[in-house]
């Protein structure tokens, strides 16, 4: 948001409110609709689907992250993921109506929110190369490298589920690095 003018940050602003959200809260539950935004002001969001009763992690925003689910959001059908709370959040709501709107009232706002996608979009593409190029050992030393705050804040049973590995294989990994 530091690139945009002061008049466009204030439209944006204007446009809604921060949302405090307690642990383990659910903003969207797979089955709904997306049909908004989030900015992550404070804690984290995992974003996760379901298989075979295992819930799988996909991606995990924390604070100054945006997060959605880009395919419900962009053509109104039921979402495949869930996206809940970590902790203790703060949230701030971009819903679909207000950003179109405000795409309307400023080119500044609609490059922003272009880029904003591109963004997610490149972020979505980095986590599943890690799967097509990495092996358990290297997805793991990526995580310290790129997200050591991973580490502090996931519990090792979400880490491993976003790894695509089992807790225990994480827990032999972590041993001998």
């Amino acid at each position: 948001m530091a690139n945009l003018s002061a008049e466009a940050f204030g439209l944006l602003m204007n446009s809604m409110q921060p949302k405090p959200i307690g642990k383990g809260q659910y903003l969207l539950k797979e089955g709904q609709v997306c049909k908004a935004i989030y900015y992550v002001e404070k804690g984290y969001l995992r974003t996760f689907y379901t298989k075979d009763g295992k819930e799988i992690n996909t991606r995990f925003s924390f604070e100054n992250d945006f997060v959605t689910e880009l395919k419900s959001l962009r053509s109104a059908i039921p979402s495949d993921y869930s996206i809940q709370t970590g902790e203790e959040t703060v949230v701030w709501e971009f819903t679909k109506e207000k950003l179109l709107d405000l795409y309307g009232q400023s080119v500044e706002i609609e490059s922003f929110g272009r880029n904003l996608l591109e963004q997610m979009l490149i972020d979505q593409e980095e986590h599943a190369n890690l799967f097509k190029i990495y092996s358990p050992t290297e997805r793991y030393q990526y995580v310290i490298r790129q997200f050591p705050h991973l580490l502090q804040r996931v519990s090792l049973s979400h880490l491993s589920s976003y790894l695509g590995i089992a807790r225990e294989t994480l827990s032999r990994i972590r041993k001998n690095p």
